[in-house]
């Protein structure tokens, strides 16, 4: 799995610290759409490996992280860049959606 797991205890040092731009993806085991997003946040973690890091928060698990960004639904997507929301989104997202998402901040 090329997905990192992040929790409230390590996501500065993984997200916000990361010299990468990093994909959050905010979701739960009982979450329907969660589940249909995760192959096309799996494929993406590969495609872009080395260029981009990809992590999952389980916001059952950890609820201070999703708490700070306001995360109201789930899943929601957060691309941060040096430490920043670059860009976010909510709900089911098309793999050409992300990537059009991830490019414009790869550059």
């Amino acid at each position: 799995m090329s997905e990192v797991t992040l929790t409230d205890q390590n996501f500065k040092s993984e997200v916000l610290d990361s010299k990468i731009p990093v994909l959050v993806d905010f979701w739960a085991e009982w979450c329907a759409p969660c589940r249909m997003v995760a192959p096309v946040v799996e494929k993406i973690a590969k495609e872009y490996a080395g260029k981009l890091k990809v992590g999952k928060v389980n916001v059952d698990d950890n609820s201070g992280t999703p708490q700070k960004y306001g995360i109201q639904g789930i899943p929601t997507l957060i691309l941060f860049k040096n430490g920043q929301v670059a860009n976010q989104m909510v709900g089911f997202q098309s793999e050409d959606k992300l990537k059009s998402a991830i490019n414009s901040v790869l550059g």
